[in-house]
C-alpha cells in the first residue's frame, strides 16, 4: 500500500512540475534591423574608402570614390564635339565671313558693270539695226551676250541676298540639333563623372564594405551594406494557438535581458503566416505539429529606445 501512495506521490509531483515548465516557457524573439546596399552603376575602381565598418552616416555623406578613366576620354571627346557642332550652328545663323561677303559684292559689282555694258551695246545696235546698218545675225550675238550677262548678274544678287540672311531654315535646325545632340552627349559624362562618388543614401550604420582600394566595382555589385537607422524591429513567431494574444497596432512590452530586463513599449505592425518552419525566430517554440505558425513584427513606440540595441539579441514578451 504504501508503495502505491509513494508511486501516485511521484506521478503527481511529475505532472505538477511538467504543467509548471509549461507555464514558464516565455515567448520570446530576436531583435533585428532593416539592411540596405549601396552599389555602382557604372563599373569602376576603388580608388579611396572614406569609411570604417561600424561608423555611422548621414544621408549624403561619401562612401566611396570610384575611379573612371573611360569617362574621363569621353567627356573630352564630347567636349570637343559640342564646339565643333557650336561652330557649325553659328556659322549656319550669320551665313558667310566677311571675307566671303566682300568677295560676293565684288562679283556682284562686276556683274553689274558687265550687264550696264551689254545692255548699251544692244541699245546700240537696236539703233543700227533700226536704220540696216548691221546684219540681224550680228544684233542676236549683241542680245545673246546681253541676256547671259542679265542673268549672271540676277544669281549673283540671289547668292548674295541668302548669305545676307543666313543659311536656309532647314540647315539652320540640323545644326541646332547636331548642338542639341552634343550638349546630350555632355550631359551624359557629366552624369556619369558623379557616379564616382558613391554617397549614403540615408542615414545607416555601416556593417561590410565588401571591396578594398584597388579592386574592380562591377555595375550592380553591393559596395557597402549596413543597417538603417530608424530600420530597427523585434520578431518573434507564435503558434496558431496563440496568435488571439496579437492583435495588429496593439501593444506589447517587451524584455531585453541583456540590458538588465529593460523594458520597452512596441506596437504591433504585422502580422503574416510563414510556410516553413526554418524562419521560426522563438527560442523554444511550443505548439503542436498541425498548428500554422505566425510571424509577429513590431516597432518600438520610441524609436530612441532602440538605437542602441544590438542586431539578433533575444527579447522576451511579457505576459500581461
Amino acid at each position: 500500500m504504501k508503495k502505491l501512495i509513494y508511486s501516485l506521490s511521484a506521478f503527481l509531483l511529475l505532472q505538477s512540475c511538467q504543467t509548471d515548465a509549461k507555464k514558464q516557457i516565455k515567448i520570446e524573439g530576436k531583435i533585428e534591423r532593416d539592411q540596405i546596399a549601396v552599389t555602382t552603376k557604372i563599373p569602376g575602381k576603388i580608388q579611396r574608402v572614406l569609411v570604417e565598418e561600424g561608423q555611422f552616416v548621414q544621408k549624403g555623406d561619401t562612401l566611396l570614390i570610384l575611379e573612371f578613366p573611360e569617362v574621363d576620354a569621353k567627356s573630352i571627346q564630347a567636349q570637343g564635339a559640342l564646339n565643333a557642332a557650336q561652330a557649325q550652328y553659328e556659322m549656319a545663323v550669320k551665313g558667310a565671313t566677311d571675307g566671303q561677303m566682300k568677295q560676293l559684292n565684288a562679283k556682284v559689282s562686276g556683274l553689274k558693270e558687265q550687264y550696264d555694258f551689254a545692255q548699251k551695246s544692244l541699245n546700240r545696235m537696236n539703233n543700227l539695226l533700226k536704220d540696216s546698218l548691221v546684219a540681224q545675225q550680228k544684233y542676236d550675238e549683241v542680245y545673246a551676250k546681253y541676256q547671259g550677262a542679265k542673268n549672271q548678274y540676277l544669281a549673283a544678287q540671289a547668292e548674295l541676298a541668302d548669305v545676307q540672311h543666313g543659311a536656309r531654315i532647314e540647315q539652320q535646325k540640323m545644326a541646332l540639333g547636331q548642338k542639341e545632340r552634343a550638349l546630350g552627349a555632355v550631359s551624359e559624362v557629366s552624369v556619369a563623372a558623379k557616379e564616382r562618388f558613391i554617397l549614403a543614401p540615408q542615414d545607416m550604420s555601416i556593417e561590410n564594405i565588401n571591396l578594398k582600394t584597388g579592386e574592380l566595382a562591377l555595375a550592380g555589385y553591393s559596395l557597402v551594406s549596413g543597417y538603417i537607422q530608424d530600420g530597427t524591429y523585434f520578431r518573434v513567431t507564435v503558434p496558431e494557438g496563440k496568435i488571439k494574444d496579437f492583435q495588429k497596432s496593439s501593444q506589447k512590452t517587451l524584455v531585453i535581458p541583456y540590458q538588465n530586463n529593460k523594458e520597452i513599449q512596441a506596437r504591433i505592425e504585422t502580422v503574416k503566416p510563414l510556410t516553413a518552419y526554418a524562419n521560426i525566430s522563438t527560442a523554444y517554440p511550443d505548439f503542436e505539429e498541425q498548428q500554422s505558425m505566425f510571424e509577429i513584427r513590431l516597432k518600438a513606440v520610441d524609436p530612441k529606445q532602440v538605437q542602441d540595441l544590438l542586431t539578433k539579441a533575444t527579447f522576451i514578451i511579457k505576459e500581461d
